[in-house]
This record gives structure tokens, C-alpha cells and sequence, in this order.
């Protein structure tokens, strides 16, 4: 785990520290934005890549997000940033937790391909389906059974959940950065780089973007990850001003044109200035029932379910993991203010479906924040700042490449990944269920899936071995709601959906 400098005195130093709690907890103010930085510069992507995956697919009326004949990416892009600042300043001010928030990967190709391309079915619908969802959570969280169902989850499960996310995040680093591939053979799941052997200028800038993360960390030295991207981004603007790489291309029938291309963003110096005016028309551009008449009361509940399950436990897995990491979580693996972060995460939903941008929930790679030394929710009110100014500073934002933010989830995943020592491996009836859920995070690209394997097999193996009075009430529930969610595929057949 990164240290962190820890001030002399342990007396809170301004109203800002005893607010945030930020001596207590062993950090500085510095310490504090530095790493609120560092984690915008790791999720900033999302900005590019929400409008990609929701601003570009037509609804079942053939309408674009924000309404029309053809995609309006910056619109969708300014929302995503402004949502996302928001709802990471209210986390950082209610539950004081290094954790920011942004549009839910994964979730919005859901709600893009699934529900808004429905026939008949429209964007507005679509995201009010999303409000649904969102609303539906909240409730379960103030009447308490979202917080009990993970205070019921055992340690060792909270702490492979952890692990497996650590995992998660290194690979998503690694392959987003285009270190690993899906080979054009498909002769196997993936492979390094490109047939085997790593080339171009973008895997470079990963590469010494790595090392030099790795060097300083171990080194020591404060602000290793921001470092390490802002050093990175400046190699490779350069790069692209004198090689002219250019972005990743594909032809009509898919096939790469330019495979070692950068692979989201074009590090250059904007042109036409580093401020954009934003365009946020697409807030309350949702209808809350309206996917009723579309699609019936039976469809919409379903399509509700499977979105919420996703968010339900997702989360849950993320505040383990950044808990975890920032060394923040009792002697139950539970992080500070529960209630509170999870209240927000609810809320973000259900605002994310308001705003048009499709589901907002926490994002696991505040790790990488936290890796840096974050430890309050001062972090995530500077990543939210951040977000904001990003509405008007897109430009700036797209100078970070892919290449040049990913090391950033590489090193953060080992981070994590060390806590796999706190697991008896010994116990097969915990082992078990752990390693399901580490290996599965990754292997299926999803902590959901993760979660459910490890929740499941937790449940089968007591009960196979007599001890059916160790699994908690609230564990039944939680299993049996996931083997509903591996069977949506039957039930979604089953009703003609």
C-alpha cells in the first residue's frame, strides 16, 4: 500500500481538515487533491466514452440521445461531466469517502442496447426505466436491507471481492492500453499486444508510464501516479506532434487500419482552444412511465431488476475495495459512513437517469486516488471540481490518452491484490468461494459476476458440509437473487422480451 506522509500533530489544523477529518485519518489537504486528481485522470474517460456507446445507437424510433436524425456526442459528453461532478462532491461532502462517481460502464451499453433500441421504445423512456431503478435502490436503502445484506456478507468473501476487483482493474488497465488484445485469430481469449510482441509509440507511453509508477512508488515518493500521467500525457503529445500516430481505425467489415494507433483520445494541443461552451439540454429529458405503454408493466419490471441487481452489488464491491485500500474499514470489513455512501450511490442512479446519461454509480478506479494517499472525501470534491470543469475544458481532457492513465489501474490492482493474504486458503469452505470470486471478476469482465459465483457457492458448500445455520437469512436472499440474474437470458425467452 502507498504511504502517506502523516502530519507531526494529530490536532485538526482549519475547519477543513475537522470537516473532512483529514489529520485524523493521516493525510494532508495536499495529499488530498493530489489524489482527488489522480482519480479524475483515471476515470476522465468517460467523458469520451459514454457519449461513444449511448450517444451513437438510435432508439426504437430511430431518434438519437437529446433527440434527432444524427448523434450530438458533445452534448451527451458535457451531461456525463456535469453529473458526474456533482453527485462526486456529494459524496465526498455526505459520507466523507474517497469514492467518485460517473456514468456506470457496462450498465449504459445495457440501457443503449437493450432497453432505448426496443421497438417503439424511446430514449426518454429508456432513461426513465433508469430513474425507476434508481428510486427503487434509494428505498431499499433507507429502510436499511441494502446495508444489511453486506454487513451479512463474511469477511473473507468482503476481502476476495477486493482482491478480485484488483485484478479486474489491472486487466481493464492492461487491455484498454492495448498491452493485451483480442487476437485477430481468435485463436485465443487475448494475447500480448499485437501477434505476440508489443509495438507503436502508444504502447511505449503505457510502458514507461508503468515503470515510472512503479519506480516512484517505490521510491516513495508523494504523488508517484499523478506523476506518472502527467508525465506520460506530455511523451505522448510529443510523440504524436513528430511521428503523427494518429487514433485506432477500423474498416466497414471491422478489420483494423491503424492497429497501434492511440486507442480513445489523440494526445495533442487542442486548436481551437482549451475552453468549449457546454450544452447541458439534455437534464430532465425523461419520461417515468412512458416504457409502460411500450413494452408492458412485466418487461419493465424485468429490465428494472437486472439493471438494479448490477448496481446493488456493484457498489458494494467497490466501497469494500477502496475501503480497503485506504485502510478505512472496521473490524467487519465495513467502510465509515455505510449508510451514507450507499444513500448517495442510489441517488446517483436515479440522477443519472434524469440527466440523460444513463446510470451513475461509484467508480472502482478511485483506487487509484486512493493509491496516491487519498483518504477523504476532500478527493472525491476535487475529482468532482474536476468533472465540472470539465464541461468547459473537454479539450484539455482529451489530451489524456488511454496509454497514458491506465499504468495508474496496473499498479493500483497490486495494491489491492495483497490483500489476498487475509484469506484462509486452508478453509476450502471460504477458499473456495474467494477464489470463485476473484477469478471470475476478470474472466467475465464483470464484479457483478464475481460476487454472485462466490455468493452462490458460499451458500451450496455450508449447506452441503450440515452447517446451513452459518449462512445468514439475508445470504439466501442475496444467492437466490443471483441465480436469477445468470438466468435472465431463459426469463427474458420465457416472456418474449
Amino acid at each position: 500500500m502507498t504511504q502517506t506522509s502523516t502530519p507531526p500533530s494529530t490536532r485538526p489544523v482549519g475547519g477543513l481538515d475537522r470537516f473532512f477529518k483529514i489529520t485524523e485519518r493521516g493525510s494532508t489537504i495536499g495529499t488530498e487533491v493530489r489524489g482527488g486528481l489522480v482519480t479524475f485522470f483515471t476515470m476522465s474517460y468517460i467523458i469520451v466514452l459514454n457519449p461513444l456507446i449511448i450517444g451513437t445507437v438510435p432508439d426504437g424510433t430511430g431518434q438519437f440521445l437529446g433527440g434527432g436524425d444524427a448523434p450530438n456526442i458533445a452534448m451527451v459528453a458535457a451531461t456525463t461531466a456535469l453529473v458526474a461532478g456533482v453527485l462526486s462532491i456529494l459524496m465526498g461532502v455526505i459520507a466523507n469517502f474517497p469514492l467518485a462517481l460517473a456514468a456506470g460502464l457496462g450498465l449504459n451499453a445495457v440501457v443503449a442496447y437493450s432497453i432505448a433500441s426496443l421497438e417503439d421504445m424511446t430514449w426518454a423512456d429508456a432513461m426513465g426505466i433508469v430513474v425507476l431503478e434508481g428510486l427503487i435502490i434509494l428505498v431499499l436503502v433507507l429502510t436499511g436491507f441494502r446495508a444489511a445484506v453486506f454487513r451479512a456478507v463474511p469477511i473473507e468473501i468482503k476481502t476476495a471481492i477486493s482482491v478480485g476487483i484488483g485484478l479486474f482493474i489491472a486487466f481493464i488497465g492492461l487491455f484498454d492500453a492495448g498491452f493485451i488484445r483480442i487476437p485477430g485469430s481468435q485463436a485465443t481469449p487475448v494475447e500480448l499486444g499485437l501477434g505476440g510482441s508489443l509495438s507503436g509509440w502508444p504502447i511505449l507511453v503505457f510502458v514507461v508510464g508503468l515503470l515510472l509508477a512503479i519506480i516512484l512508488m517505490v521510491r516513495k515518493v508523494r504523488g508517484a501516479i499523478l506523476i506518472a500521467i502527467l508525465t506520460s500525457t506530455v511523451l505522448a503529445v510529443i510523440i504524436e506532434a513528430v511521428a503523427k500516430v494518429g487514433p485506432q481505425s477500423f474498416d466497414e467489415a471491422g478489420n483494423p487500419v491503424n492497429p497501434t494507433g492511440w486507442e480513445l483520445n489523440t494526445p495533442a494541443i487542442p486548436e481551437d482552444g482549451l475552453i468549449a461552451t457546454p450544452d447541458f439540454g439534455l437534464l430532465g429529458q425523461f419520461s417515468l412511465f412512458g416504457s409502460i405503454e411500450k413494452v408492458g408493466i412485466v418487461a419493465v419490471l424485468l429490465l428494472v431488476f437486472s439493471i438494479m441487481l448490477a448496481d446493488f452489488f456493484d457498489t458494494m464491491g467497490t466501497m469494500v475495495a477502496v475501503g480497503g485500500e485506504a485502510g478505512l474499514l472496521d473490524e467487519g470489513g465495513n467502510p465509515p459512513k455505510s449508510k451514507q455512501i450507499l444513500i448517495v450511490d442510489s441517488v446517483a442512479a436515479a440522477a443519472g437517469g434524469a440527466a440523460s446519461v444513463s446510470s451513475n454509480t461509484s467508480y472502482i478506479e478511485s483506487a487509484a486516488g486512493v493509491g496516491d494517499g487519498a483518504r477523504t472525501g476532500l478527493a472525491s470534491v476535487v475529482t468532482g471540481i474536476a468533472f465540472l470543469l470539465a464541461t468547459f475544458l473537454s479539450p484539455v481532457v482529451d489530451m489524456v490518452p488511454f496509454e497514458a492513465a491506465t499504468p495508474a489501474l496496473v499498479v493500483v490492482g497490486f495494491l489491492m491484490v495483497m490483500q489476498v493474504s487475509g484469506i484462509d486458503w486452508k478453509n476450502y469452505e471460504v477458499a473456495i468461494p474467494a477464489f470463485l470470486t476473484i477469478v471470475l471478476m476478470p474472466f467475465t469482465y464483470s464484479i457483478t459476476a464475481g460476487m454472485g459465483a462466490g455468493f452462490i457457492a458460499f451458500v451450496v458448500i455450508k449447506v452441503a458440509v450440515g452447517k446451513v445455520k452459518a449462512v445468514h437469512p439475508l445470504m439466501w436472499v442475496a444467492a437466490l437473487l443471483f441465480v436469477a440474474y445468470f438466468t435472465l437470458g431463459p426469463i427474458k425467452a420465457l416472456i418474449g422480451l
